[in-house]
């Protein structure tokens, strides 16, 4: 989906954070966008934003949890901004970082309903509607660099993120042939607000009970006699801005990729487990021809899948 100019982008979550970075890029871009959040003030306080630069933009309050609510939503964007040709489930939350055995069943619930149910809703919801609309468009849902390699302390959002970047992976495969593409967008650090706002959208029926904490970082190691001691580094140049992270999105829409990453640091990492799982293949088997015969000509599905093969290299 090479030309934005005019098309109608969706972002939820988009009242802060990556969300806003999106839609500000969508906007820069020539789009139209819809910002969709839970929280009617952030997105009261964000929206002139984008009138003061000349942009067109609406903002809808949406719990992406809520199935019939984003339908409404869906037809109140519409009505306002024409077809969706983007659509960004982004809108996402976090929890108390700690070992699953010391997880609560309501940081279980939050945030799977979220993260998992809450872009499955809007692809339910909005995909059908693009495909019979005929025009390119292009689904994006935001993961994470802890969905590919795996953050100890951190299983619920690891898995989350995780399940995210398959069911786009296999929306791509289903999506083959139509006029709809779809991307897996996980970044790594980004400028945002995500702690905050996961607490101002989290329900009563699911009561937060610990706090969530910054992780924690290993001191450097005491200075040798007649030495400086090391200076901690600014961990907020790990991070790139929102609105960059719109930005690379924005050009991974354009060249149709299936993956959309925003760190390089973090590719001998991915590489490391992927080799890693090369290892755990036995050495000392060879294929059993007959079993690679009904894998090779009648499930190759099963073994293998092209949409790999579409990324391209950047």
């Amino acid at each position: 989906m090479k030309d934005l100019k005019n098309k109608h982008a969706f972002v939820t979550g988009a009242a802060s954070g990556i969300g806003l970075g999106l839609a500000k890029a969508f906007a820069k871009a020539g789009m139209n966008v819809s910002l969709v959040d839970l929280r009617q003030k952030a997105l009261d306080e964000v929206l002139p934003w984008f009138s003061e630069h000349g942009y067109k933009a609406q903002g809808i309050a949406l719990d992406v949890t809520d199935r019939e609510g984003y339908v409404t939503a869906a037809d109140k964007a519409e009505a306002g901004l024409g077809p969706i040709h983007v659509l960004v489930n982004n809108a996402g939350v976090e929890v108390p970082m700690v070992p699953l055995w010391q997880s609560t069943y309501d940081d279980v619930d939050f945030i799977t309903t979220v993260n998992i149910k809450g872009a499955i809703n809007g692809i339910i919801t909005i995909v059908p509607r693009m495909l019979k609309n005929g025009e390119p468009a292009h689904v994006v849902t935001t993961s994470s660099q802890s969905g590919l390699s795996v953050v100890p302390g951190a299983t619920l959002y690891n898995l989350t993120k995780a399940a995210v970047a398959a069911m786009m992976e296999t929306l791509a495969s289903d999506l083959q042939g139509t006029n709809v593409g779809a991307s897996v967008f996980a970044p790594g650090p980004v400028q945002g607000n995500l702690s905050k706002t996961s607490y101002e959208v989290r329900p009563a029926s699911l009561p937060n009970q610990a706090e969530v904490k910054p992780r924690e970082v290993a001191p450097p190691p005491p200075p040798k006699p007649g030495e400086e001691p090391p200076k901690m580094p600014d961990f907020s140049k790990a991070t790139i801005p929102a609105e960059d992270a719109g930005d690379i999105v924005v050009r991974g829409i354009q060249r149709g990729d299936l993956y959309i990453f925003t760190h390089p640091e973090f590719k001998s990492g991915i590489q490391a487990k992927f080799e890693s799982m090369a290892r755990a293949y036995p050495t000392d088997q060879t294929p059993d021809p007959e079993r690679e015969d009904i894998f090779k000509n009648y499930f190759t599905f099963l073994t293998s899948n092209p949409i790999y093969k579409t990324q391209e290299q950047r």
